[in-house]
């Protein structure tokens, strides 16, 4: 049986790649529906000042084409709670990078007054969005 019935994940997933790929697996294997936001544009470009290189609507397929994830929303702002109560999410995955840092913390507590828990999945190492834009641009 899994750990956890509803869990939460968000990202841009832009340029998909294996990174991306591990964490769905990882929380996947955590829970039993996993429900995954994806960054809309408007909020990427109000986040990095810059849009994504793949538009909304296809990066919304690409992950739900995913074996691992059962439903896909949009991510349209930076509240972290809403789509906890909103889905009646039991764990919300984030990178390990997050851990330990002073906005995480206070996420962990916001959550854990709904009944919440956080899992901190790690980081692939050799891959990410930005070294697949810096290549791009060599």
């Amino acid at each position: 049986m899994k750990k956890y019935k509803i869990g939460y994940t968000t990202g841009v997933f832009d340029m998909f790649h294996i990174g991306h790929l591990n964490i769905l697996r990882r929380a996947k294997d955590l829970c039993e529906c996993l429900i995954v936001g994806v960054t809309t544009d408007a909020l990427c470009y109000s986040r990095k000042n810059k849009y994504p290189i793949i538009n909304q609507e296809d990066r919304k397929a690409i992950v739900e084409a995913i074996k691992y994830v059962d439903q896909v929303v949009d991510q349209t702002d930076m509240d972290k709670i809403k789509p906890v109560l909103d889905y009646n999410v039991d764990v919300v995955f984030v990178g390990s990078d997050w851990k330990g840092t002073d906005a995480w913390i206070e996420y962990e507590k916001q959550f854990a007054n709904v009944g919440c828990k956080v899992e901190y999945l790690s980081h692939t190492d050799g891959i990410s969005s930005t070294i697949l834009r810096e290549k791009i641009n060599r």
